[in-house]
Order: structure tokens, then C-alpha cells, then sequence
């Protein structure tokens, strides 16, 4: 998509896009440490292009106020919806069948198969607290790194602790659901991304990989929303490296989100592969491609979104470069007042998620969804 057809787009979107219903204007409380999440870099690198200011209308006047951006809110998704391209409209009823379960402590752990697409079976974990309670529960979206393992390692099956966040999630008192990436179709669920991409193109030819991710991520909230125990209004999202793309879409593009944590999943476009076929692909990397992330972040707003950056050591996709997506969203996210709950944590640990930082990623994921 080339810049003027993007203008052109947003001069005639439509103004039926979905707004979030979700309020934390009345929030009773916050991270104590969300303050620390929002201060600059002393040096703040230079984003690999320019920007796009998002408080400005077609007449390039300024937005001021709430209504004014909820236009401009609509014009902007709009034109990222047709860059990712369509995905079905209408989706399968959810039907989980059981294959197995156990109890880890203080859990009950199933791996179910469910349909994503019609006749597209898919698998997750769903995690519930083996403790009963009177109470609806808060939910999660799980999603899980580039590995083998995937959702084993996410459930907390095999794998390093560090990794097993559904886990931990639901021995926190979550219901949890995590399913398995599209990238890992093929037999014995062995990664062919050559094979696995060009079967989904087959279906969909005219649609972006971020798209089916973003839309299997929306399946997995259908199927924590179907569930008799799950709160439907508090479900937040999470993920590490792959997964943190998908919790970050998923958050911009889904306003059932309440909050999401996206670790180490890289916000700028060159800080990992965001142009592989099996998320934006190459379109973005065109000199007048006229969208960025900024963007993205801006339409969560005013839901509580946290970015955790490792900065260095190998593989590490976010750190004080990912600070100017930040500040570009920031001006949504103070139309709705203060306090604004986006941040930023850079923990310069690497591509990885430290015993420290996991205890702020549950505690913001807990204070967000009470």
C-alpha cells in the first residue's frame, strides 16, 4: 500500500469500526512502578523513518479532543485491516474436544482440539485453577514463542521456567487458554514455513500471514468467552518473541482485550522480521509505505499495554529503539487523561523473560484485569 492510496483510504473510511467499550477512567488502582515504564531513554535513538503524527486530521489541523480521534481512530484501522487483507467474517461455533488432561499444581491442564477455520482443526491448552469459585474469573490469551515445543513449552510441560507462562498465569488465578501458532500445521507439527505459508496462501492468497495469526489469537478469546467461569470483560493477552507480535495485534485489533504484555516481540519494523511472509511481508519495506507501529499501539488505547525489552545479548528485538513507538502513541493514549497506562520496561537482560520481570508481568496482568 503506497502512501496516497492510504490517504485516500482514510479521506473515505468508513466510521463503523469497532471502538473499545472497556472505561479505566474509574481504575482503582495501578502498578506502583507504572511511572518507571514511562520515562524516556536519556539518549533516544532515531526511529528508522519519520513518524507520522497521529493528532492530525486530512486538513493537517490538530486533534484535540476524544471524538475527534475516535474518527481518526476508525480511518487508521480501517486502512491496516485492508493491508493485512480478508480473513472469514463468520466463525465456527466453538466445540472443544478433550485428548487429554492432567493437574499440574494447583491446576487442571487440557489439551483440546477446536476448529479455527471451518475445517481448520486446531489445538491449545486451556489451563483453569482447580479451585472452585463462586466468581467469574479472569481470562488469557497465552501465545507462545518460535519453538518445537510451542504450546507444550507455554503450558508449562517442557521447556525452561521462564517460558511457561500460561502456567503461571493460571496458578495465578487466570483461566488460560493457549493455542497453537498456524506456522506449526504440518505433521507432527514440525516448522516447513516455506510449506505451512504457502498452504495458507492457497486459501487465503490475498491475505497478509499477520492476519491468520491475528484471527486464531481472536478464536482463542471465542473460546475463553464460551466458557461459563470466564469473566468476559476481563481477558487480557500475553506472549514472548512470536507470541508478542500476536498479543500486540491481537490488544490493537480485538477491544475485548482489557490489557496485553507484549515481550522481546520487536515494535519497529526492522528490529526483527517483520517483513517474512508469515507476518507483514515485504510491502512494508517500501520507502513510501505510509504506516508504522505507533499506529498500532495507538489503537489500544486507553487499555493498559506494556512493552518488556531486553535491549541486547542475542536475538533481543525491543530496548530504547522501541521508545519512539511509544511516544508517538502517547499522545492517544493522554486524550483519555491520566494517568496513561503504556509503557515501556526495558530490563537490557536479553531475548528472554527474567524471574524479576515475570513477577511484573503477572502483577501488571493481575492489576489490570480486577
Amino acid at each position: 500500500m503506497q502512501r496516497r492510496d492510504f490517504l485516500a483510504l482514510c479521506a473515505g473510511a468508513s466510521t463503523t469500526a469497532l471502538w473499545p467499550q472497556l472505561s479505566f477512567a474509574d481504575a482503582p488502582r495501578d502498578v506502583a512502578w507504572l511511572g518507571d515504564v514511562q520515562k524516556a531513554p536519556e539518549k533516544i535513538p532515531t526511529p528508522d523513518k519519520p513518524l507520522v503524527p497521529l493528532l492530525v486530521n486530512d486538513q493537517q489541523q490538530p486533534i484535540t479532543t476524544r471524538e475527534q480521534w475516535d474518527q481518526a481512530r476508525k480511518k487508521i484501522r480501517a486502512a491496516w485491516m485492508k493491508f493485512l487483507g480478508p480473513m472469514p467474517t463468520e466463525r465456527p461455533p466453538v466445540k472443544l474436544e478433550v485428548l487429554k488432561e492432567d493437574r499440574p499444581e494447583g491446576c487442571v491442564r487440557q489439551l483440546v482440539r477446536y476448529l479455527a477455520e471451518a475445517d481448520e482443526p486446531v489445538e491449545g491448552y486451556l489451563l483453569r485453577p482447580a479451585k472452585e469459585s463462586t466468581k467469574k474469573r479472569s481470562a488469557m490469551v497465552a501465545l507462545h514463542q518460535t519453538s518445537k515445543a510451542n504450546i507444550e513449552e507455554i503450558a508449562g510441560l517442557v521447556g525452561s521456567a521462564d517460558q511457561h507462562l500460561a502456567l503461571q498465569l493460571c496458578q495465578d488465578g487466570h483461566v488460560v487458554f493457549c493455542p497453537r501458532c498456524y506456522l506449526w500445521e504440518t505433521p507432527q507439527h514440525n516448522i516447513d514455513v516455506k510449506v505451512t505459508v504457502e498452504r495458507f496462501k492457497k486459501r487465503h492468497p490475498d491475505t497478509l500471514g499477520m492476519h491468520k495469526m491475528l484471527f486464531d489469537a481472536q478464536r482463542a478469546i471465542d473460546v475463553l468467552v464460551s466458557l461459563p467461569d470466564v469473566d468476559p470483560q476481563r481477558i487480557g493477552a500475553v506472549g514472548h518473541s512470536l507470541g508478542s507480535k500476536e498479543s500486540f495485534y491481537l490488544a490493537a485489533f480485538d477491544e475485548r482485550i482489557r490489557t496485553a504484555v507484549a515481550s522481546e516481540g520487536g515494535i519497529g519494523f526492522n528490529s526483527t522480521n517483520w517483513n517474512a511472509a508469515w507476518y507483514l511481508g515485504q510491502g512494508i519495506d517500501a520507502p513510501d509505505f505510509p504506516m508504522d507501529h505507533h499506529q498500532v499501539i495507538a489503537l489500544i488505547a486507553p487499555r493498559p499495554f506494556l512493552i518488556l525489552a531486553g535491549e541486547s545479548g542475542s536475538g533481543a528485538a525491543d530496548g530504547d529503539r522501541s521508545w519512539p513507538y511509544v511516544a508517538g502513541a502517547l499522545p492517544a493514549y493522554k486524550l483519555f487523561g491520566e494517568p496513561t497506562r503504556l509503557g515501556l520496561l526495558n530490563h537490557h537482560q536479553g531475548h528472554t523473560i527474567p524471574p524479576d520481570v515475570k513477577i511484573k508481568l503477572l502483577e501488571w496482568l493481575r492489576v489490570y484485569t480486577a
